[in-house]
């Protein structure tokens, strides 16, 4: 018997149809939301229904919270997934679902908020436990003199960030006191204009960490699991490129005592479904910056590594289920790699919107493909850019980025540009090949094979 007997899938591309595979696995039938300029998408001809909420622009269909609602209730839906990006962290909306008598398939309203304010959530984690990166210790006053003291405290260089913020939005590094006072003006401007809210608060800025983040599992009776790390240090204006999992040069001693720190604050805060805390590591020191309250991007490295289905569990605890595993059950397989594979242009990274004229998806021992893409389909220009991730699985980490590379080189994309030329000389890079590298690598590395 299915938990749910139906789920609206409040998303689009390929995370909504990797949710409808899931659902259709566990027999969930299955509702598809989608706006005008989607209703051609995979999962929307799989569902077994579909409701158009709107227009293409995102404002007015898959951020419309009450067109949503709307659609759960006329289809008799008892549940929401959100997927990630759009609503996946939205507290109003989580409020809403529950409010009109359905279930959202992710955390509590309280605990999003509680997460998605990077002051409160730095507060929480420090009384759990979890090692944090030496800052102001809550949101910066409009007094200058105050503030140059708190940085000099700090420690320059140091980092201003809006405690709303995220997407490597609303944050400037200051190296000297001469610049504070006018990057907290600016900071607190571009605060208040992108994200409604112009609290602000101040880190040391670590200069050439790498990103490492811990995929967690918690159901609402108590029990809490960490699923290993990730390396998503292959970035690019703050925008993960490349993940893998495990992150080179972690110890099984170090993944043990940072993964308990996450399992511990996870029972602390009461949370609920899948989350991953982010952090910055330098000098063999983990630093928390933040705690995404859903599903990630690369989920897929972890799942292909631990053996477990990261959206069946979400599922399974917001049915009010135990989690399907325990701690001593998580063991590390191998090594996986995800590719991000974006309609841009794999210089100027300008989005290639237009029609696939031809699409063929690689294969082979090890190759997973998430996407929503399909020969004639036509990438709109309205949304994010990724058509594809290509995840490759093997023994160690130079077996799967030989497969990375097998796969790449047989994916067939015609009709429109995108960034897999990028990915072809970045997996055959002397400095990947080596990992461990910091979260400026990359670009550092395509300034320096511009045409000078």
């Amino acid at each position: 018997m299915a938990v749910f007997d139906k789920i609206v899938i409040a998303n689009r591309g390929e995370i909504a149809l990797r949710i409808l595979r899931a659902c259709q696995a566990m027999g969930i039938k299955t509702v598809a939301v989608h706006s005008t300029v989607d209703r051609n998408l995979k999962h929307v001809a799989l569902a077994d229904e579909s409701v158009c909420i709107g227009p293409a622009a995102g404002a007015d269909s898959y951020l419309n919270i009450p067109a949503i609602i709307a659609a759960t209730e006329v289809t008799d839906a008892v549940a929401i997934h959100p997927g990630y990006g759009f609503l996946a962290e939205n507290a109003d909306f989580a409020e809403r679902v529950e409010q009109s008598g359905f279930v959202f398939i992710g955390p509590r309203a309280e605990t999003i908020r509680l997460m998605g304010d990077k002051v409160s959530a730095i507060r929480a984690m420090k009384k759990a436990g979890v090692p944090c990166v030496p800052g102001s210790d809550g949101p910066l006053p409009d007094d200058i003199q105050e503030n140059t003291s708190i940085a000099r405290a700090i420690g320059y260089p140091v980092i201003v960030k809006a405690a709303a913020g995220g997407g490597g939005r609303g944050m400037r590094v200051v190296h000297t006191e001469a610049h504070l006072a006018n990057a907290l003006q600016l900071t607190r401007q571009e605060a208040a204009s992108a994200f409604g809210d112009d609290t602000l608060y101040m880190e040391r800025f670590l200069e050439n960490p790498r990103h490492i983040e811990i995929q967690v599992l918690a159901d609402q009776h108590g029990n809490a699991i960490a699923l290993g790390e990730r390396d998503c240090s292959s970035q690019r204006r703050h925008q993960k490129v490349i993940e893998e999992a495990p992150a080179p040069g972690i110890s099984p001693k170090q993944r043990e005592k940072i993964g308990a720190a996450c399992v511990s604050a996870c029972k602390r805060i009461g949370y609920r479904g899948a989350g991953t805390f982010e952090f910055l590591y330098d000098d063999g020191e983990f630093y928390f910056i933040e705690m995404n309250t859903r599903l990630q991007v690369e989920h897929p490295v972890t799942e292909l590594i631990t053996g477990v289905d990261l959206v069946r569990e979400q599922i399974l605890v917001a049915a009010g289920e135990r989690l399907s595993y325990r701690q001593d059950d998580i063991r590390i397989r191998g090594h996986a790699i995800e590719c991000r594979i974006n309609a841009e242009h794999p210089e100027t990274f300008m989005p290639s919107p237009g029609l696939i004229e031809a699409f063929h998806a690689p294969g082979g021992p090890g190759i997973r493909i998430d996407s929503h893409v399909y020969d004639g389909y036509r990438v709109p220009p309205n949304y994010d850019s990724l058509i594809a991730k290509i995840i490759a699985h093997g023994e160690n980490r130079d077996i799967a980025i030989a497969r990375m590379r097998v796969a790449l080189d047989e994916l067939v994309l015609d009709g429109i540009r995108t960034n897999v030329p990028m990915h072809q000389w970045l997996l055959r890079d002397p400095g990947f090949i080596r990992g461990g590298f910091n979260i400026h690598y990359l670009e550092k590395r395509l300034a320096e094979r511009k045409p000078k």
